[in-house]
């Protein structure tokens, strides 16, 4: 089955991603959900379960932070508290929560496990995972692959949204920088920065731009192949982005995971959503896009967003005067821009600026103050497009599943019975007592149907009525009465029916891939995880950075990322062999080495005190 998993910052923002057609939402829980400003109670949690469900949709719940030895009973009652208000599964990285004292709850692999290939995959599943969230770098032959070598584990793949420039789970930049640690869901987004390029001798290659800042993730064209190399869910990156970001990235996908759903692969979710507006990707958040590693014969220059790290926007047209508040623009084809739009423009600096449209008339635009550093002939973006915005927040998204229903009449008992079903197979059958069975004047078909057609503001809609009572007179009241009855007792039969899949066995003879030794990059941060690891076949093992500070002075690999500097810049000494010493990142406080490793066409991002 094919699901769209759609991200939730709160408990409403996850009900208008089930609205507008996700299969599943994953959200974070009080703590330990790695984005610490996207927490929630598990009373909301509980409220976001019982919309869902009620259209067969999904609800993970994030637990995915590494976890200090101290925390280890907290995160224990939080994941009986998640699986007694009925929630699907967990998102997990820290192998510790595996020796837990758990419930039977179905476990996920995190994306920050860092599954990269089928030996990891095949591991995960051995551990007890049901699915395993792949890492973005991955290309859809290398998905494949995966696929075919461990068919029996779910795949998780990206779709949309923000890019980590590291492979998930193996950056320690902000952790060893600042002290915030991405595993811990407090990342300083240290790769959003601006550096300066330098090579060995100190001179200056590139300088003030944002060469570790990648693009967003868009994979819209690439569903359908990805569906075919084996991707069961479909992952929307997002949980700290606002509603209408949420609803609009859902409906988009919804809409090409329609067109790929078949009989044999179909959406894993009931009812037909309407989002109440044309979704467009182009008209929400973003640094532009990239399809990043998933098909290598496009894998070339422009994965990185070098010049901000900002939304700037697409082009609307170039600067003809400037006056105090008010601008007058050359248009690009096309553009009409609306009061409340919002533009953006590189000041001489290069810094990216931005101001509100207050009035447009023709090609000239007034700001609610003067326009500070634009000037004549520079180029103007467009990053908020108002009349969009209103759409999305004032359109009524909508969500339902077809009922049909079968009228009859007992005569010796003069009993009414309508039997129903619903699109998720629930049958149920209410009955009342016609005070008397009285023959109708007129036919009763059309009034009939009127009637039980009225489903009101339930996620019912009345496909087809087989109308079996015939010339009898039923009072429109005991039609109506009977009806709502019959629409709670399917919802009380999708409640006590709604079927969840549980915790897959631990084969305990499975043994970690590799030589038996981990490295700070696995992550170890508390004695349970160590428990598990030694279970299965570890000799050795360091702890996570976190919990176990390299020595001052000593040099550490803070990222291992697929993206390449020399590539994105025209540098790959491949092809142009230029700069061949090492290079370096430098901002204000900070210093990286970056090795480069042109076999696997990587690079290793590595913190040190100076050149």
């Amino acid at each position: 089955m094919l699901e769209l998993l759609a991200p939730a910052r709160n408990a409403d923002i996850a009900i208008d991603a089930v609205m507008a057609g996700a299969d599943a939402v994953y959200i974070g829980g009080p703590g330990h959900g790695a984005r610490q400003s996207a927490a929630n109670s598990v009373a909301d949690i509980a409220r976001v379960v019982a919309a869902a469900h009620r259209f067969n949709v999904k609800v993970y719940v994030t637990v995915n932070t590494i976890v200090y030895d101290a925390e280890l009973p907290v995160v224990e009652r939080l994941i009986w508290e998640l699986y007694r208000i009925g929630v699907d599964a967990l998102i997990v990285q820290d192998m510790g929560v595996l020796r837990m004292n758990l419930p039977p709850i179905d476990l996920h692999a995190s994306t920050q496990c860092d599954i990269r290939d089928a030996a990891r995959a095949r591991f995960l599943r051995d551990a007890g995972f049901s699915r395993v969230v792949l890492a973005r770098e991955l290309s859809i032959d290398e998905i494949a692959a995966i696929n075919r070598e461990v068919p029996d584990v779910e795949l998780e793949a990206f779709c949309h949204g923000a890019l980590c420039v590291s492979y998930s789970g193996d950056c320690r930049a902000s952790a060893l920088t600042t002290g915030r640690s991405a595993n811990r869901g407090e990342c300083a987004q240290i790769c959003r920065l601006p550096f300066d390029l330098v090579d060995s001798r100190g001179e200056v290659i590139v300088s003030d731009t944002h060469l570790l800042s990648l693009r967003d993730l868009n994979r819209l064209p690439d569903v359908a192949a990805m569906a075919a190399a084996g991707v069961t869910s479909f992952k929307i990156e997002g949980r700290l982005k606002d509603a209408s970001y949420v609803r609009n990235t859902a409906a988009a996908y919804s809409c090409a995971l329609d067109r790929v759903a078949s009989p044999d692969n179909p959406r894993s979710s009931w009812g037909v959503a309407d989002a109440g507006f044309s979704p467009d990707l182009d008209r929400s958040f973003n640094r532009g896009f990239t399809s990043y590693f998933m098909n290598p014969g496009r894998v070339t220059k422009g994965m990185a967003a070098l010049r901000s790290p900002k939304w700037v926007g697409a082009e609307t047209g170039t600067v003809t005067s400037v006056n105090g508040k008010t601008v007058t623009l050359r248009l690009a084809d096309g553009v009409r821009l609306a009061n409340g739009d919002g533009l953006t423009f590189f000041d001489r600096r290069g810094k990216l600026t931005g101001f509100r449209v207050n009035t447009v008339t023709g090609n000239r635009i007034t700001s609610p103050s003067p326009v500070r550093g634009l000037e004549t002939g520079m180029k103007v973006y467009r990053n908020f497009y108002k009349e969009f915005e209103d759409t999305v927040k004032a359109a009524v998204s909508q969500r339902t599943m077809w009922v049909d229903m079968t009228l009859r009449h007992i005569p010796r008992s003069g009993m009414l019975v309508i039997d129903a079903v619903d699109e998720g197979g629930h049958r149920v059958s209410g009955t009342a007592v016609l005070p008397e069975a009285g023959t109708a004047r007129s036919p009763q078909f059309d009034t009939r149907r009127r009637v039980l057609a009225k489903t009101g503001d339930t996620v019912y809609r009345l496909r087809n009525l087989d109308d079996k009572a015939g010339d009898l007179f039923i009072p429109a009241s005991v039609l109506t009465d009977l009806r709502r009855r019959v629409l709670a007792l399917l919802d009380s039969a999708a409640r006590a029916t709604y079927k969840y899949r549980y915790r897959l066995p631990e084969n305990h003879q499975a043994v970690l891939p590799g030589d038996g030794i981990l490295t700070i990059h696995d992550n170890v941060a508390n004695s349970l995880a160590e428990r598990f690891y030694r279970d299965h076949g570890v000799s050795e093992m360091a702890r996570a950075v976190e919990v176990d500070t390299p020595s001052a002075g000593e040099d550490v690999v803070v990222m291992t990322t697929r993206y390449c500097i020399r590539r994105e810049l025209g540098m790959c000494l491949k092809k142009t062999p230029v700069h061949r010493g090492p290079l370096y990142l430098k901002a204000p406080g900070l210093c990286f080495r970056l090795d480069f490793d042109c076999k696997r066409c990587g690079m290793n991002v590595v913190k040190i005190n100076k050149i």
